[in-house]
């Protein structure tokens, strides 16, 4: 019997973070009678007078919005992290470590209005995000190690607010997952002299299998090593470390790629598209590892997690061998990206 990848199980590395993955092709197959998720609610308000997000709304801290057009960001009402908590010694003591930890937590409105998400935005709209995911990364680069620019979208992501809207988390250590990408990445540039991200996207530009939509500046792929049925990893073409160091013509690609990304997402199944996404750039407030200290092994990324399995109302869940051995999947990242690829880009709300 000759080994095929889309039919039999096989184990992939994960090259930026250095773990694996077991894919299981084969299990697509089962008949499915696990949970079902309640679909969203997809028709909703250009606005809500209930909604804490809306312009002029007064949230639950007693401070209210200003009537903003665009987007609008504010210091989470309700943060995961402080500027100021009390400094406190390490725990050294054996299996028991502790430190303090400060930073803080911003919330971004993508849209004033209640009823859009990213992709039923206009490019020039979602550019004005990009720019201010990157004034916000540079802003709080200059006191913090790491920012985290992410995207919960969905009530079934954990999202309490269907208001279109990401947070930004700075803090002064970096975390686990950046950790082990900055790892692998400077093992790779240590071999090779070159970013690891920017020889991926030349070979996945070479094979033409997991591609999902690409222009001049950015390649978005299913990656080779995905978890999540329709994961995606976007990246730029060449060298930029972090979201400031992004140039205008840059930006602008990357408004329309999200656009179009994001629109294949909704219409795979006709529904606004739960994920988690963040991206990952080259830590701040710290010399880089080489000695130039441009960070020539870090290249910027945003990481995209669906959890959508099979349809609008069956999720993957990471449980059991996921949770005490490690991650699993069924479909395979090519057969993911061949499902993504084929979708058209114009939304399904605006067919026909």
């Amino acid at each position: 019997m000759k080994f095929e990848a889309n039919e039999h199980p096989h184990r992939r590395l994960n090259s930026l973070t250095g773990e694996h993955v077991l894919v299981s092709p084969h299990r697509a197959k089962r008949p499915w009678q696990g949970q079902v998720e309640k679909l969203p609610i997809e028709e909703r308000p250009t606005y809500d007078p209930h909604c804490y997000l809306c312009p002029g709304n007064t949230r639950t801290s007693g401070i209210t919005n200003p009537p903003y057009e665009h987007t609008y960001v504010f210091t989470n009402d309700f943060p995961a992290l402080l500027p100021d908590t009390p400094l406190a010694e390490e725990y050294e003591a054996g299996l028991f470590k502790l430190a303090s930890i400060r930073g803080t937590c911003r919330v971004i409105c993508f849209s004033a209005r209640h009823d859009l998400s990213l992709p039923e935005m206009s490019e020039t709209d979602i550019h004005r995000v990009v720019d201010v995911w990157s004034e916000e990364t540079a802003e709080l680069g200059g006191k913090y190690r790491w920012v985290q620019v992410f995207e919960n979208k969905g009530s079934v992501m954990g999202s309490s607010m269907p208001h279109p809207h990401g947070q930004i988390w700075a803090l002064d250590a970096l975390p686990n997952e950046p950790a082990k990408e900055d790892v692998q990445q400077y093992k790779y540039w240590q071999e090779k002299r070159r970013p690891l991200l920017l020889d991926y996207a030349d070979r996945e530009v070479e094979k033409q299998e997991r591609i999902v939509v690409e222009n001049d500046h950015w390649l978005a792929v299913v990656p080779f090593w995905a978890v999540w049925p329709f994961e995606v990893l976007l990246m730029p073409r060449y060298h930029v470390p972090r979201l400031p160091d992004l140039m205008d013509d840059g930006r602008t690609a990357l408004a329309e790629i999200l656009k179009r990304l994001l629109i294949k997402y909704d219409n795979l199944f006709e529904i606004s598209f739960p994920y988690s996404m963040g991206w990952h750039g080259a830590p701040f407030n710290q010399q880089s590892s080489l000695e130039d200290s441009h960070w020539s092994y870090w290249q910027l990324h945003a990481h995209f997690y669906p959890p959508l399995l099979r349809s609008a109302t069956v999720k993957k869940f990471m449980v059991g061998f996921e949770m005490l051995a490690e991650a699993q999947r069924d479909l395979t990242a090519e057969q993911g990206a061949a499902l993504l690829r084929d979708l058209p880009e114009i939304h399904y709300k605006h067919r026909g």
